[in-house]
């Protein structure tokens, strides 16, 4: 090998060994899977998340793992961001809404309404609230830009009301008459009735993909599994607990399982809605009723009427973590987190009034009067693009 062939041979060596990296540049930062001075390694290639195959209609879902990825703090939609921050309560034997301003605590107007409204539900499209009363058999609606009521629209006893999740029908539960009425979402035209063989219909919660809901039966302790395409019930089962009395539904941030609270259990029964297998309890307190998702999506916070606290049920470790009593006692029921996420607002079933709670240290910041018999309240607005309805589910 000649001088000249040996020179180049040892240029190559040392573009070869720069190229291999023996010596990391100053300015770099290792990575999350390498140590500071090592070489990095090749990533290994990124599974990509399946697309979720949705109800037809359906806005696309956000973030397969977390359905609550549009409840962000303060991240309201364009459609309500104008709208004054409000707490809507319908009291239940006074045939009243009672509205809070959630700054100073006070009632700052008394809305006359139809013979016992049960819950205010904001609309698929976020535009109107309406209040179902029950045994008037009417929705009120309400403009929540400027507070104002209008007409009332003859629909047979709203118990709940729900809409599906491509906006294309609302859903109505008629606890007495033992039916699921699909009307339209807008003008309430009855569409198709799907009887159901259970007693006491009256709250919900849908799937991720939008394509089933869960339904719980108050009076006869069952579950329905519901088709949202076909409007159709394709399951049902009795909860194994003697007595049971299932309330509020909500489905887990990932999608996996969902949560019905029991105020006779005592408890949640966590369910797997895809396989609608039997559930199994988990014991919050006396009287479990109302499942309110945290703006973070890292907690649940649970009502329990019985007993005047609210339990904390945090989902990465699948277990309760604190309780929270008020304390002169009371009967927490249903109601919504503000926009901020930092205040929870109950109703006191029992008690003709409202609880503001702290969602970081569980303290009662007000105990408001309202009127008799306070069930559903509406806080509103609230982040999310669209409402499933209740008193507040957004996605």
């Amino acid at each position: 090998m000649n001088l000249i062939h040996r020179t180049l041979l040892a240029g190559l060596g040392l573009l070869t060994l720069a190229a291999c990296g023996t010596e990391p540049t100053k300015d770099r930062t290792p990575t999350a899977t390498e140590s500071p001075g090592t070489q990095a390694a090749i990533p290994a290639p990124q599974k990509k998340t399946k697309p979720i195959d949705g109800l037809p209609g359906m806005p696309p879902v956000l973030d397969p793992k977390d359905v609550y990825a549009a409840n962000r703090p303060n991240k309201l939609s364009p459609v309500v961001k104008d709208f004054p921050s409000r707490v809507y309560v319908p009291n239940s034997e006074s045939d009243t809404v009672s509205v809070i301003d959630p700054k100073t605590y006070e009632i700052i107007e008394t809305i006359r309404v139809g013979r016992q409204p049960q819950h205010v539900v904001p609309s698929w499209d976020m535009k109107t609230l309406w209040v179902n009363n029950n045994r008037g058999h009417t929705l009120t609606p309400i403009d929540p830009k400027t507070g104002k009521a209008g007409k009332a629209v003859e629909v047979h006893d709203p118990y709940n009301l729900y809409f599906t999740p491509n906006g294309k029908h609302a859903v109505v539960m008629a606890s007495l008459d033992r039916e699921l009425v699909f009307r339209d979402p807008h003008t309430m035209k009855r569409i198709k009735t799907e009887p159901v063989t259970c007693y006491g219909v009256n709250h919900a919660d849908f799937s991720l993909d939008g394509r089933y809901f869960i339904v719980s039966c108050e009076f006869s302790g069952e579950l329905l599994k519901v088709d949202t395409q076909k409007m159709k019930v394709v399951g049902r089962q009795k909860l194994p607990f003697d007595g049971a009395m299932p309330q509020d539904v909500k489905i887990s941030p990932d999608g996996k399982r969902f949560y019905i609270a029991d105020m006779i259990a005592d408890g949640m029964w966590v369910l797997d809605g895809d396989k609608f297998t039997e559930p199994t309890l988990l014991r919050t307190g006396k009287g479990c009723h109302g499942l309110y998702v945290s703006r973070d999506s890292r907690e649940m916070y649970v009502s329990n009427r019985g007993e005047g606290s609210v339990s904390v049920f945090d989902f990465k470790k699948n277990k309760l973590t604190k309780k929270w009593r008020l304390p002169d006692g009371g009967s927490p029921d249903m109601g919504g987190i503000s926009a901020d996420g930092k205040v929870l607002w109950l109703s006191g079933r029992y008690d003709a009034e409202v609880y503001a709670i702290d969602t970081r240290t569980g303290k009662q910041l007000a105990r408001i009067p309202v009127g008799s018999g306070p069930h559903g309240l509406a806080v509103y607005p609230q982040p999310g693009r669209y409402s499933l309805g209740h008193t507040g589910i957004f996605r």
